[in-house]
């Protein structure tokens, strides 16, 4: 008999891009991202991180100054990280799990690779004007939206 407790795919690539989130070093906000195929095979995943090359103790993390001063003109945000960390091939009709909603620059990245549905953890900043700005875009360029619903399943990683 085959097994029945396993998780869905959603579980799955949402488990996937909160485990990549932990890889960010900003201490204020951890986002992590999953592109899969139609296929549900993982073509990339990414944080929001510095720029390769950019050595995190050198950069600033605040949120808050003078903007050359704060995190805000140099972090690649996750979706941007993970669409840019793909390999090979095309990100046409694929899906994109994030830990949080997608700001308006990521929208256009996320339109621009053909990526064509957005799942999404939390959209803390859903009155803000990127976001709006962001659900504007998804709405004419038809990408489909949808909010994860956490099950309840609690799942213990040992490292």
């Amino acid at each position: 008999m085959k097994r029945q407790n396993y998780i869905s795919w959603d579980e799955y690539f949402m488990g996937i891009s909160l485990l990549s989130a932990q890889r960010s070093k900003d201490s204020n906000t951890q986002v992590g991202a999953c592109i899969v195929s139609e296929e549900n095979k993982i073509l990339s995943v990414g944080y929001n991180g510095m720029p390769t090359g950019c050595a995190d103790d050198d950069m600033p993390w605040d949120r808050d100054g003078a903007f050359l001063d704060t995190k805000y003109p140099f972090v690649c945000h996750a979706e941007l990280n993970a669409i840019l960390n793909r390999s090979s091939g095309s990100l046409k009709n694929a899906r994109i799990y994030v830990s949080l909603f997608p700001c308006n620059e990521c929208a256009k990245a996320i339109i621009q690779s053909g990526i064509k549905e957005v799942v999404y953890w939390e959209n803390k900043y859903a009155d803000t004007d990127a976001t709006k700005a962001s659900m504007k875009m998804f709405g004419l360029a038809g990408v489909k939206l949808r909010q994860y619903i956490p099950t309840g399943r609690e799942i213990t990683i040992r490292l």
